[in-house]
């Protein structure tokens, strides 16, 4: 049932949310890493909050998080928690409000819980396997209307690139920030789509991944290939999302005219 651990999963994720609004308001440093992505205290300050709720509760389980130096004991354990403290930081240094915490419970490679908090809208979205998804505690499922125009959620880096101009005339194209949050928008209704055909760590994706599955979604790459995490190496090379009805068409629109383009 996971009782349990949802009930510390929601507690810790909402102290993170609540610690990193916080330094939002009162002030936070920024710096880059080695490969230019930014890293801010607010990461940190989130990280630590996480790491010390969760293992201080299941001192057994693994650990894999972006802001963390890897462990690779992690592959031995049972279970794991795959974590992204902030998922689009660059939003959260200009005080866009498309960034979310993402946290995931990993056991045998497979996402079994899972939870993705905005704290800037205040949006809680959590899953359990087997058991349903949730946003502040009301069920939720992904949008299977299969309209003239599909709303596909869209990086704002890869719009900016021009990336999804093949894409427009067909659809509406929404940029948005973070793909955990985007996928979680996927998982309540509020769009039908979204995919990135480069490359992701599974920090990024774990807990949406389970998100839009418990909504009644897919979410593969775009192979069609499930995800297995808790890996060695902990990229992937793609993720496409969204209802079960409407996968087949956003698939061919991708077939038809991605044509084997990988984004950056």
């Amino acid at each position: 049932m996971l009782t349990n651990e949802t009930s510390v999963l929601l507690r810790a994720i909402q102290r993170a949310g609540n610690e990193i609004a916080k330094l939002q308001r009162e002030g936070f440093t920024a710096a880059y890493k080695a490969n230019h992505d930014p890293l801010t205290t607010a990461d940190l300050a989130a990280n630590q909050i996480l790491q010390e709720e969760l293992l201080g509760c299941f001192p057994h389980d693994g650990w894999l998080s972006e802001e963390t130096v890897d462990n690779f004991n992690r592959l031995h354990c049972k279970r794991v928690w795959v974590v992204d403290p902030i998922d689009g930081t660059k939003e959260y240094i200009l005080g866009i409000p498309e960034y979310a915490i993402s946290v995931a419970l990993i056991e045998a490679g497979i996402p079994i819980l899972a939870a993705v908090f905005n704290p800037a809208t205040n949006e809680l979205y959590h899953a359990i396997k087997n058991q349903g998804a949730w946003l502040n505690h009301y069920p939720i499922k992904c949008n299977c209307s299969a309209q003239m125009k599909l709303t596909i959620l869209a990086s704002r880096t890869e719009f900016a690139n021009g990336d999804w101009n093949s894409f427009a005339e067909q659809n509406v194209i929404k940029p948005m920030g973070s793909i955990a949050y985007k996928l979680a928008l996927i998982a309540s209704g509020q769009a039908h789509a979204t995919f990135s055909l480069g490359p992701k760590s599974e920090w990024d994706i774990a807990a949406g991944v389970l998100l839009v599955q418990q909504a009644g979604g897919i979410a593969t790459d775009q192979y069609q290939r499930d995800f297995t995490f808790n890996q060695l190496h902990t990229r992937v090379n793609s993720i496409v999302a969204s209802s079960q009805e409407i996968f087949p068409i956003i698939y061919a629109q991708i077939k038809t005219e991605a044509r084997g383009v990988v984004y950056a």
